[in-house]
């Protein structure tokens, strides 16, 4: 059998096995959800501006204190458990299979994977400010609404600086590669510029706020690196980014309405991050804004709205992120989150066409 042909049954071998870990674990992730009633006592009522969220709350405000938190556990999780799990057996085991399908290798995923789960953890601790009460004082007992943004972007972007300084530093990376025109010298603000990315990566996670609407996304984006990284020859990193779908995927099946959980931001964060770190590691990063078009314009429309309102005093959409304005226009859910996974599934496709081409 041709090496190629082994590669490729190696990377979809492992998403599938991912898929079936992942909905295997769901019903005993959703009884402790539920038993524990792990999501918001309270909901969103303000922007982050400071102003009242009357969209949000008009839309959103009964399914957000009913439906459990932490789904993006389900993800992580997986992926991390079958790394480690191919990579023990291969220790143990002479059959050619077993070997090869462990994906776990220094030069392509144990970064991706470290973020994966770094960043997840932040994400988590997150979440469960959010969901669990402290007593604060004899008898009381108070949720508070997670960690401030200015903590979780200090957090991110400190993993930003770790995954900066592994590709400048040790990969002795200071390049980017541009379609069309060729390699980009960065110098020393290739430091920076990876940690700006992450963050600008992790500001379209607001995109988690409709059933299926993040997981949809997510999944188009990673399928679109597989790709890359298959064609480049980079097979754990493919592998890598087909576990992270698979696990999408079981995630999808119960995060289409009505939703049985949110991904929440410890699946947010840490896919974010690891996005981040698999566009350096592919040098397909000039890409990322077209593979990623709907994160782009999610976190777009943010900005838009905050700097329209400090300066004009007005809006420019009924409610934001973009999202959030169809559904004030009046379109059913379903329709922006199949309409939205359309939109990503094509600008994946385009952006892994434009890469290859160049």
């Amino acid at each position: 059998m041709p090496e190629t042909t082994i590669n490729v049954i190696k990377v979809f071998t492992i998403g599938f096995f991912s898929f079936l870990f992942a909905f295997s674990l769901t019903p005993t992730l959703t009884h402790f959800l539920y038993k524990y009633r792990l999501w918001k006592k309270k909901p969103k009522e303000k922007t982050i501006d400071g102003n009242n969220a009357n969209y949000f709350c008009k839309f959103h405000s009964k399914k957000e204190i009913k439906t459990p938190r932490l789904g993006g556990v389900l993800i992580w999780v997986s992926v991390v458990f079958l790394a480690l799990f191919f990579y023990i057996l291969s220790f143990f085991s002479d059959i050619f299979w077993i070997e090869k399908l462990n994906f776990l290798s220094r030069n392509q995923t144990w970064l991706p994977l470290f973020t994966l789960f770094s960043a997840s953890l932040v994400g988590l601790i997150d979440d469960l400010l959010q969901v669990l009460p402290v007593s604060i004082e004899k008898g009381k007992r108070r949720f508070f609404e997670g960690l401030h943004l200015r903590y979780r972007l200090f957090l991110v972007s400190l993993i930003g600086a770790i995954g900066a300084y592994w590709f400048y530093f040790r990969l002795g990376e200071d390049m980017i590669h541009i379609p069309g025109y060729g390699e980009v010298y960065l110098g020393f603000f290739y430091f920076p510029f990876f940690i700006i990315v992450m963050l600008a990566v992790y500001s379209g996670g607001v995109i988690d706020g409709l059933d299926g609407l993040s997981g949809g996304t997510f999944m188009s984006i990673f399928t679109a690196y597989a790709a890359i990284a298959l064609f480049q020859g980079q097979i754990n990193l493919a592998a890598f980014c087909l576990a992270v779908v698979g696990s999408i995927l079981a995630f999808l099946w119960f995060n289409i309405p009505p939703a049985r959980f949110y991904m929440g931001e410890t699946g947010v964060i840490g896919l974010t991050a690891a996005l981040t770190v698999v566009a350096f590691l592919t040098n397909a990063i000039a890409v990322l804004p077209i593979i990623g078009i709907l994160l782009l314009l999610t976190s777009v429309s943010v900005i838009l709205q905050l700097l329209s309102k400090k300066i004009w005093k007005k809006k420019i959409f009924l409610s934001a992120p973009l999202h959030q304005h169809f559904e004030a226009k009046g379109w059913p859910h379903y329709k922006i989150t199949m309409r939205y996974w359309i939109v990503g599934a094509v600008a994946a496709i385009l952006g892994v066409l434009i890469h290859l081409l160049g």
